[in-house]
């Protein structure tokens, strides 16, 4: 493809066909996005590449944590902590994915979230289907292949930023070779399971997953939010 149509046609995809994908196409797709920026040419990254039986006890894990949390909160609110606690699915990650958006931010992302249920058919209302949809990214939508990416801790915000370097450029590789992504951050939500498969090296922070795959023909990968007009992406001089 051409750079733009690469970079304009890019989507996250939400249903993959199964299919396997050749592991040689995931390095070459992993050695593309190494050529992206980074503090230094530090490359602060790692990845942790989930297929076959390890993927699917991931998945199982995950999943799992991911029903009794929604049992435990129908539970009165004092509870919940302790239930939680009690479950043993409070959140272990790295980084806090249980983040309350702030207004001006918030409106975007439940338009986004409103347009999604729509291409799925799934009604506002329609709370059973609306927590299926969800725990779908906990198996990462079926996908033969999911990247854990970790961020070197010590750099900070630093190493984050250059890891969503890399994940934009692997994002875009994959696109090019007629693969689809989507970069997920509700599987860090939870990094025992992951940790227990690999021998993750202690400085690295689990930032998000990546589903990657065929993408399947379904409407949900037709589904593309509004992006913002540069007019608001900037800073006005005083």
């Amino acid at each position: 493809m051409e750079f733009l149509d690469t970079l304009t046609t890019r989507r996250s995809i939400r249903a993959f066909q199964p299919r396997d994908v050749p592991p040689e196409l995931v390095e070459q797709i992993l050695a593309d996005a190494t050529h992206a920026p980074s503090w230094g040419n530090t490359q602060p990254y790692m990845v942790a590449i989930a297929t076959g039986p390890i993927l699917a006890a991931i998945g199982d894990e995950l999943s799992r944590r991911f029903m009794k949390v929604q049992k435990i909160q129908s539970l009165p609110k004092a509870l919940q902590p302790l239930a939680a606690l009690a479950g043993g699915v409070r959140p272990d990650g790295d980084y806090n994915t249980l983040i309350k958006y702030p207004p001006d931010l918030k409106a975007r992302y439940r338009k986004t979230g409103f347009g999604l249920y729509a291409a799925l058919g799934i009604g506002r209302e329609d709370r059973a289907r609306r927590t299926a949809q969800m725990a779908r990214n906990f198996r990462s939508f079926d996908a033969p292949v999911v990247l854990f990416v970790f961020a070197h801790g010590v750099l900070g915000a630093y190493g984050a930023a250059d890891t969503g370097a890399f994940l934009q450029s692997l994002a875009l590789s994959a696109h090019d070779r007629g693969l689809g992504t989507c970069l997920q951050g509700a599987l860090a939500t939870w990094g025992g399971p992951v940790r227990r498969h690999f021998d993750v090296p202690r400085p690295y922070k689990l930032l998000c997953g990546v589903a990657l795959g065929y993408p399947a023909d379904d409407p949900v990968n037709r589904f593309r939010p509004e992006r913002l007009p540069v007019s608001e992406l900037l800073i006005k001089p005083r």
